[in-house]
C-alpha cells in the first residue's frame, strides 16, 4: 500500500499536460514501445492520414507487449480496414451537424444539451463517431463558449449541460472554473454532466483544484467515464475516481460494444465488476454507431443481443449497463432487451 500510495503522489505531481505532450502519434513507434514487428503493420500505418493517431503514454503502459490483439491496442492502433467504404455506414452517422445550433452546442435533446467544450481529444479511439466531426467551425475557445453560455441562457427548458467533445477535460482548471462560474448564474440550470475519457489514459488530469471546483459548485455534477476494457482500470485511475466521489460527484461509465475488444459476456461481467470496485456505476452499453472508418468493430444486432442476454445471466442486476443505440433525429436513446 505505501508503494501504491508514493507511485500515485509521484503521478500527480506530474503536469498533466506534460503528459499529454509526450503522447505518441506515430504507429511507428507504438510498435516499437510495445515490441511489435514494424512490417507486419506497414497497410496499417498508412490509416493515420484519414485520422491522426495520439495515445498517451500511461495508457500505452497498461498494454500487453508483444500482443498484437492486446484490447486496448486495437482501440487506438491504424488500421488498414479504416480504408473500407462498408455499406450503411457515413461520416455523420447521427446527423449531428444538423443540430449544431451554435458554435460548440449540440442541442439533441429536450431538457438538456451538448456543450462541444474542446474538440481536441487525449486519445484517438479509431471507432470514434465524431471523427469526421468539423471542429474547425467549434473553436474551443472563451468567445465561442460566451456564445454557447447565452445560449443556454435563452432556452429555459434546458435543465442540464453534457460536456462533450472532442474531450471536455482537455479544458485546463482555470478554463472550468471560467466555465462554471458563468453556468452557475443561469437559474434553469440544475445539473452539470462531464463525458470524458481522459482519466483513463491520463488519470493524474483529476487534480485537487478541479475537484474542489465540482464540490463547490451549487449545480449536481455527474461525470461519465469512457471505459470499454477491464484492463483499461487500474490503481491510479481508481484513485482518481475516489477524488471525484469524495467531491460529491457522481460516477458512470459508458462501454462501447467493439469486436475483438470486449464482444464477450465473460469480459463485460469483469469490467462491472472492477467499475463497480472503483466507485463506478455501469451506466450504457452502447451499439457501435456507424462512423466511416470503424466497420471493423461493427457487431451485428442479433450478436449484440445475445452477448448481453448472456451478461444478464452473469452478474447482478445493477452491474448490468443499458444496452443502447443512438439514432440521428431521435430523442432519446433506444435501448435494447434480451
Amino acid at each position: 500500500m505505501r508503494i501504491l500510495t508514493r507511485n500515485i503522489a509521484i503521478r500527480e505531481e506530474q503536469n498533466w499536460l506534460e503528459t499529454l505532450k509526450n503522447a505518441i502519434s506515430d504507429p511507428k513507434i507504438l510498435l516499437k514501445t510495445l515490441n511489435l514487428p514494424v512490417e507486419d503493420f506497414a497497410e496499417d500505418i498508412s490509416a493515420r492520414k484519414l485520422f491522426s493517431m495520439r495515445v498517451p503514454l500511461p495508457f500505452v503502459e497498461k498494454m500487453e507487449k508483444g500482443n498484437p490483439k492486446d484490447p486496448l491496442f486495437l482501440q487506438v492502433m491504424t488500421a488498414q480496414q479504416e480504408f473500407i467504404e462498408a455499406e450503411g455506414f457515413s461520416q455523420d452517422p447521427l446527423d449531428e451537424q444538423q443540430k449544431n445550433a451554435v458554435p460548440n452546442i449540440l442541442h439533441k435533446y429536450q431538457n438538456r444539451l451538448l456543450f462541444m467544450a474542446k474538440g481536441g481529444c487525449a486519445v484517438n479511439c479509431r471507432y470514434c463517431f465524431r471523427r469526421h466531426f468539423p471542429y474547425d467551425q467549434n473553436p474551443g475557445n472563451k468567445t465561442s463558449w460566451q456564445q454557447a453560455i447565452d445560449y443556454i441562457a435563452a432556452h429555459s427548458e434546458i435543465e442540464e449541460v453534457i460536456f462533450s467533445g472532442g474531450d471536455p477535460m482537455m479544458a485546463k482548471d482555470s478554463e472550468w472554473a471560467w466555465l462554471l462560474e458563468r453556468l452557475e448564474k443561469i437559474p434553469h440550470l440544475q445539473r452539470l454532466r462531464i463525458h470524458s475519457r481522459l482519466p483513463v489514459v491520463i488519470p493524474e488530469r483529476i487534480t485537487d483544484e478541479f475537484c474542489d471546483l465540482l464540490l463547490k459548485s451549487r449545480l449536481k455534477a455527474v461525470f461519465v467515464t469512457h471505459i470499454n476494457h477491464p484492463n483499461e482500470i487500474d490503481e491510479v485511475l481508481a484513485f482518481a475516481m475516489q477524488k471525484l466521489a469524495g467531491a460529491k460527484v457522481t460516477l458512470l461509465n459508458q462501454s462501447v460494444l467493439l469486436k475483438d475488444v470486449n464482444d464477450n459476456p465473460h469480459i463485460l461481467k469483469v469490467l462491472s465488476d472492477k467499475l463497480f470496485q472503483s466507485g463506478i456505476l455501469p451506466y450504457y452499453l452502447h451499439l457501435l454507431d456507424k462512423v466511416q472508418g470503424a466497420s471493423h468493430f461493427y457487431i451485428s444486432d442479433e450478436k449484440a443481443l445475445q452477448i448481453y442476454k448472456e451478461l444478464q445471466a452473469l452478474t447482478s442486476g445493477y452491474l448490468v449497463p443499458k444496452l443502447a443505440r443512438e439514432i440521428g433525429g431521435e430523442p432519446n436513446k433506444t435501448l435494447y432487451t434480451a
